[in-house]
């Protein structure tokens, strides 16, 4: 991992040309084949909003999930009405072909591929999920852009809808192997970019060294969680450990921002919530990680 890169001089990457050309534009910055941590870290320190580091967070994500992945930008597509569950979904793939309707997907205007959750268990049988792999644009495949929401506006989001779409079926199981690990390994590559961000900006602001230091040891605490298996209870309570230090810092960043270009101050205001995005499930990881160390 290269440490150097949080302490060069940094051009910023905005997205006035769409999401597409700013991804593409930071693996130019990246070159050949970046691992996925080092497309959080960097991006998020490039990011000119905290928006696009939580787009470089998400793409490192999905590339820990799917390591084939190609290199354009993907998203994953698992939400029907505002569940996750897989008894929820309607969505089904049978054999290449999958049909159905994702109702909310995240920068799907900039996704090349996108990996769909789809049940595939016979009629009787418990709902069991696969993963299928789409390509924006061809037959059967529709992107419905939607409303842009106040957190994050800069990074849309749409439905999807198939209708027998051909597709790839990933190998493994859909839930287990690849959507439930997805939380982890989202939290924590969306972490790291979003710390390299404020880093980024507390260096050019020059923020008091005592709260840089700290955010530097949040980052090598990220790449140390990052390497562990996402579905290790250990792993959820290090995670847990990570999101409490960023926490404490809330009140120091706040008095930072403050004292510098209200830019920047009133871009953590108005995105500072998507470090809480699925903060609920990942209290409940938690608590089901301490019993399971605890061995109860």
């Amino acid at each position: 991992m290269p440490w150097s890169s949080l302490f060069q001089p940094v051009e910023r990457l905005s997205a006035e040309q769409g999401l597409e050309d700013w991804y593409a534009r930071l693996l130019t910055r990246l070159g050949d084949t970046p691992q996925p941590f080092e497309l959080a870290l960097v991006g998020g320190l490039l990011a000119a909003t905290p928006g696009l580091a939580f787009l470089a967070g998400y793409q490192a994500a999905l590339r820990m999930l799917w390591p084939a992945a190609p290199w354009t930008a993907g998203a994953l597509c698992v939400t029907e009405n505002r569940s996750t569950r897989p008894a929820d979904m309607n969505t089904r793939i049978d054999g290449l072909q999958i049909t159905g309707r994702k109702d909310f997907v995240t920068a799907a205007e900039c996704a090349d591929w996108l990996l769909v959750a789809a049940r595939e268990e016979d009629e009787g049988q418990a709902p069991r999920l696969a993963l299928g792999v789409v390509r924006q644009g061809a037959p059967g495949v529709r992107i419905e852009p939607l409303p842009a929401l106040p957190l994050m506006p800069d990074i849309g989001h749409a439905r999807l809808h198939l209708e027998q779409a051909h597709g790839e079926r990933l190998a493994g199981d859909g839930w287990g192997d690849y959507v439930k690990p997805f939380r982890t390994l989202e939290d924590v590559h969306v972490l790291t970019a979003v710390v390299a961000w404020q880093f980024g900006v507390g260096r050019d602001c020059a923020w008091p060294e005592t709260l840089l230091l700290r955010l530097q040891a949040l980052l090598a605490g990220c790449a140390e969680v990052a390497r562990q298996a996402p579905d290790a209870p250990t792993t959820h309570l290090l995670l847990a450990g990570l999101f409490a230090e960023q926490q404490a810092l809330a009140d120091e960043l706040k008095v930072a921002f403050a004292g510098g270009p209200a830019h920047w101050a009133e871009l953590w205001q108005r995105d500072k919530g998507l470090l809480r995005i699925a903060e609920a499930a990942r209290s409940k990881r938690l608590e089901k990680a301490r019993r399971i160390v605890a061995g109860r």
